[in-house]
């Protein structure tokens, strides 16, 4: 990741789409259109220290727009759906000697700077 984690996060994008589907743990962001899936996953954990399972990304074209006798394109951009971790429960492992160690998950199950409440 070349980018600093605020480089690669422009803005969250707050529909109505978006808004339901922060309830099964999705949350859409505007990102850089240079950024990859990897990096919009590393951003994404240290900003806001959740647990990422997935990234999906759309790219969008401008479109046509016309003010009387001047024709223009509206700014491309690129979207990202980041799908994160919502179960808070603990995980077992074999330590040494075959003993069972259990550790607490040290991520949030949500994002509360989205803006959007729960």
């Amino acid at each position: 990741m070349n980018k600093a984690p605020q480089d690669i996060i422009i803005k969250p994008v707050i529909t109505e789409k978006s808004s339901f589907d922060t309830a099964s743990g999705k949350y859409t962001f505007k990102v850089a259109k240079t950024a990859t899936k990897t990096d919009i996953r590393k951003a994404v954990e240290q900003l806001f220290d959740v647990k990422v399972i997935s990234v999906n990304t759309v790219n969008y074209d401008g479109k046509k727009k016309r003010q009387r006798y001047v024709e223009g394109v509206t700014p491309s951009f690129k979207k990202a759906v980041v799908t994160i971790d919502m179960e808070a429960k603990e995980v077992s492992y074999l330590g040494k000697g075959g003993k069972v160690a259990k550790s607490d998950k040290k991520f949030k199950t949500a994002i509360e700077e989205f803006g959007i409440g729960q």
